[in-house]
């Protein structure tokens, strides 16, 4: 395939946290269905903005832009940074992103709030493997806290509050036998994490690679996978649009959609390859990347956990009422 650069952001992974979102003027400048088809028949590129996390959850995205993936689907990608999937969404409503990745609690949430939005796209899925999986459940050293139930009453830091690390947090606490809501869980950027950790301002960090193997060289130990062990096959988050997309630029968002299944795919089969391309949107050492432990990136939608998922968000008391999963995810996904 042919390769071509990423248009994006490219940064440095401790100053992750300092980054905002930008207007990409995609919103407004994309052509609707018969003119794209109009310009892909002419071998133009339909500009696209997509709004990412600088974590290794994305890295097919990246791949699938350097493969040349997107540009044969006539796809021209400008990607950019933000702190979490929360901040995605409302960038995606106003029109700055066309496509967006998020968590799927953030997405659930979202749609029970009546925002227009579906998934339509997979994104990254636990390993499955207790102890070798991208998240890690991580407290100092010389802590006397031994499993996630120790962790009654303790500080936990999150990257953001109300998200699905909420999520598998409160039910592997509820399924260790301990009372689900008894973390102090706060709200604490990703790359800023090891620092809190070491300074004692909280007692463990729910962190997800590169951040996790980071803590764990500087002298921090794992304690549980809040991925790999509440829920089964957990699909941690997606890629997602707003629903006057799907209406008004249907051919977009088929192309949109066939090209990122396309570079998941791409990346399950390239796991290397999936490590090298973080060098792209972050400054990980390479001998930091040579350590990660990758997700799988499966090409279809895990329905079974996202209905999980929405079941605990209202257990919890995320959402009042359950969202219909068919209104979620979109139909052609």
């Amino acid at each position: 395939m042919k390769k071509r650069g990423i248009r994006g952001s490219l940064i440095a992974a401790a100053a992750a946290a300092m980054l905002a979102l930008t207007s990409c003027g995609g919103g407004d400048e994309t052509p609707t269905g018969t003119d794209q088809e109009t310009a892909q028949d002419n071998g133009e590129l339909t500009q696209v903005s997509i709004g990412v996390i600088p974590i290794v959850d994305v890295a097919p995205i990246y791949l699938g832009v350097e493969e040349g993936i997107f540009e044969e689907h006539g796809l021209d990608v400008e990607l950019t940074l933000a702190q979490g999937g929360a901040a995605i969404i409302p960038a995606i409503q106003s029109g700055d992103f066309d496509f967006g990745f998020s968590n799927i609690t953030s997405l659930v949430i979202a749609k029970s709030q009546g925002l227009p939005l579906q998934l339509v796209a997979p994104g990254p899925q636990t390993t499955g493997e207790a102890g070798n999986d991208f998240s890690s459940l991580i407290v100092p050293e010389d802590s006397d806290v031994e499993s996630i139930a120790d962790l009654a009453g303790k500080r936990v830091a999150v990257n953001t509050l109300n998200n699905i690390n909420d999520t598998v947090l409160k039910e592997g606490m509820r399924q260790a036998g301990a009372d689900r809501d008894s973390m102090d869980l706060v709200e604490v950027a990703f790359p800023e994490m090891g620092g809190q950790l070491e300074s004692g301002n909280v007692d463990a960090i729910m962190a997800v690679e590169p951040f996790a193997t980071l803590a764990k060289d500087a002298g921090a130990r794992e304690i549980y996978s809040p991925y790999a062990e509440p829920i089964e096959d957990l699909m941690i988050a997606g890629y997602f649009t707003n629903t006057d997309k799907i209406e008004n630029d249907p051919e977009l968002v088929e192309a949109f959609i066939t090209a990122m299944k396309e570079s998941q795919q791409f990346a399950e089969d390239n796991p290397e390859a999936a490590k090298e391309i973080l060098s792209e949107y972050t400054e990980i050492e390479p001998e930091v990347i040579e350590q990660l432990n990758m997700p799988r990136f499966p090409q279809e939608i895990n329905r079974e956990s996202t209905e999980r998922i929405i079941e605990l968000s209202e257990e919890t008391g995320l959402i009042s009422e359950a969202v219909d999963i068919n209104e979620l995810i979109f139909e052609g996904a």
